[in-house]
């Protein structure tokens, strides 16, 4: 969608509450929002905006057209976002990512004397889930308390009451060590089992008060009826559990059931921090992590996270503790342990700013214990966020030196992109003889040496590098074109004006000019050659770029170098011994590798020449170095005579 088109669209969006879809030409929503003036909130993505983020900008490019819908206040607005991101999941809105750690739930099963067990999988089958719980071992604490608590079944019968009236089932090793009552004979009902689960929630949802209640009432019970023994077994209870309480985080005794939130944030993610408070003691705590898509503030990944987080953990606190207001619907229970006047009041007293959400009551502490616990959450995620770098900070080190190098040998050169694959070419030849060139080629700025390639010069004759030059590069990337294999990004040519020119020729004529950048570099100097530029570029002599350029440059020297030597090589034992009549070249090669040169193989005995290349060989050698003797001058004279420069 353009400006233009936005511009006059403008006029017909409302200045109310709502929320905005963006659509693209299939129909597909990209990213749903909220706004508390959708006019105003709109404009804000078109129209130039120096700092605006290049996701924002794709959004926009590849949306087609805007939808939009009023609703009463910006807390309706906010609801309906919410349930329409949950249903269609759009591209570019916040994605939320759980840490790898799996999660672990408390399952109370939906039967009739109900199994307490932990899970990492949660069904729609009427049963109750407390968590999730992100330490495996934390969670085995609080189902060993449960446990030794109150007596619980863990088998896995099916404890109907006409099973259990047909006797069906006996008391197991659980029922005499005393972990169970046996319900499957009938010494327990169901109702004081229910009682005990009734319990169980209590503990699972943070409400200790109620617990220790429960269990002094029956420990005075028990007392009263003269059952000294179980009532000692209740006080064992209590005071395992008062142990267990402990060893929470008691924040303040007065703060009650309160949910915390700090959020922390860098360019591409942020991270909100949930404490969970009952009672004063801190139950449990979890670090979400959101990606940002867009360029939302940090308003909005507050108040997004807020909500996922007291849903996922089933929160329904009365009070939140944020460092800035949000926004979050009506939601919750409306009885809360405290009423707005007492609020109030202690507002006045510790410096707190109220807000009301409608039953949810919003705090922002400025001093006093509340503002303790919020420093508590915001120490937390800063630390979390300080971790996160410290791993993407070594991840990027192992990556590397390459990478840093290319992206100096970038900006030095001014390309666009960074040079992964280079390509460099070097001549080789004496005096014009055994023309040769080579091709090195580097990928992540480290030699490929499976995708070097060496070239015998065809259509040139005597020493002209700038022709060898024009022909090897154009036979290179007529290939690669003919064979879809990709370019290069950079092409460097060892030599100065003159073979870059002579490249560029060939890239002109398959119409390559513009497609690859391509640089020539000059021994003497090093300095840096451009196409069409007669002045040369310096690159510091320390850069890691240049050490770059010159180790192409050094390995297309060699590798053409070595390929010369052997062309000559074979040059050699052609125009000796393998002129003579029956003679060829592995049997010449053996001969030159034994006496080591065709002289010696001539002065060498027939027998010990015999022993080398055979018979027959050995004695068309012996009769061709003597008529040789008779007719003209010797092998070792007209080789040297070939090898004389011409004047």
């Amino acid at each position: 969608m353009t400006n233009d088109q936005f511009k006059a669209f403008s006029p017909t969006i409302p200045t109310d509450p709502g929320i905005y879809k963006f659509i693209d030409t299939e129909g597909v929503i990209l990213y749903v929002g909220k706004a508390k003036n959708l006019r105003n909130r709109l404009s804000s993505y078109f129209g130039e905006k120096k700092y605006q983020l290049a996701k924002t900008k794709v959004l926009v490019r590849h949306a087609h057209h805007i939808e939009f819908m009023i609703v009463e206040t910006e807390q309706d607005a906010l609801l309906l976002e919410n349930t329409l991101i949950k249903k269609h999941q759009p591209r570019y809105n916040v994605m939320l990512k759980d840490e790898k750690s799996p999660l672990i739930y408390v399952c109370i099963k939906a039967e009739r004397f109900p199994r307490v067990f932990l899970t990492r999988k949660t069904f729609r089958d009427g049963s109750t889930y407390f968590g999730p719980y992100l330490h495996k071992f934390r969670v085995e604490q609080i189902i060993e308390l449960v446990r030794k608590l109150f007596q619980l079944r863990t088998c896995n019968l099916h404890l109907s009451q006409e099973n259990i009236d047909r006797q069906k089932f006996k008391p197991c090793l659980e029922y005499h060590i005393k972990n169970c009552a046996a319900p499957c004979v009938g010494f327990e009902s169901e109702s004081s089992y229910n009682r005990k689960i009734e319990q169980i929630k209590n503990i699972l949802k943070g409400n200790f008060a109620a617990v220790k209640s429960h269990l002094k009432e029956e420990m005075q019970r028990f007392a009263e009826n003269m059952q000294f023994e179980q009532a000692q077994q209740m006080k064992e209870k209590l005071t395992l559990f008062e142990d267990y309480q402990g060893k929470s985080t008691v924040v303040n005794p007065n703060i009650r059931d309160v949910d915390v939130f700090a959020i922390a944030d860098d360019e591409k993610e942020a991270f909100v921090n949930y404490l969970k408070v009952v009672n004063g003691a801190v139950i449990n705590t979890y670090t979400l992590t959101l990606t940002k898509n867009l360029d939302e503030d940090r308003e909005t990944l507050l108040t997004y996270a807020v909500q996922n987080l007291r849903e996922r953990f089933q929160s329904n606190a009365p009070e939140v503790i944020v460092p800035f207001p949000v926004i979050l619907p009506d939601q919750v229970d409306t009885t809360g342990p405290r009423t707005s006047q007492s609020l109030e009041s202690e507002a006045i007293s510790t410096d707190l700013e109220i807000r009301r959400t409608g039953t949810v009551v919003i705090t922002i502490p400025k001093i006093g214990d509340k503002k303790k616990l919020l420093d508590l959450s915001e120490k937390n995620v800063q630390y979390h966020l300080l971790q996160k770098r410290k791993q993407a900070a070594s991840q990027t080190g192992k990556q590397t030196n390459a990478e840093r190098i290319l992206r100096t040998l970038q900006a030095d050169l001014h390309m666009e992109e960074a040079p992964l694959w280079i390509e460099c070419f070097d001549n080789s030849n004496l005096q014009g003889t055994n023309p040769v060139s080579s091709c090195v080629v580097f990928k992540n700025a480290k030699p490929a040496k499976r995708d070097y390639r060496h070239y015998n010069v065809k259509s040139v004759e005597g020493p002209n590098d700038f022709a060898s030059m024009e022909e090897v590069v154009f036979r290179r990337y007529k290939r690669l074109l003919a064979e879809g294999q990709g370019l290069p990004q950079l092409v460097i040519i060892d030599g100065g004006k003159g073979q870059l020119s002579a490249a560029m020729k060939s890239l002109r004529a398959l119409g390559l000019e513009d497609k690859m950048t391509v640089i020539g570099i000059a021994k003497r100097l090093e300095e840096i050659f451009f196409p069409d530029d007669p002045v040369p570029a310096l690159i510091n002599k320390k850069s890691e770029s240049l050490k770059l350029i010159q180790q192409a440059r050094n390995e297309a020297h060699r590798f053409g170098i070595t390929f010369h030597r052997n062309q000559r090589s074979k040059n050699f034992i052609k125009s000796g011994l393998t002129e003579i009549p029956g003679i060829g070249a592995k049997t010449a090669e053996k001969l030159l590798q034994h006496f080591g040169s065709p002289a010696r193989v001539r002065a060498a005995a027939a027998e010990e020449v015999e022993k080398v290349a055979g018979k027959a060989a050995a004695g068309k050698l012996m009769q061709y170095f003597s008529e040789m003797s008779d007719d003209g001058p010797s092998t070792e004279d007209r080789d040297a005579s070939m090898h004389e420069p011409e004047d």
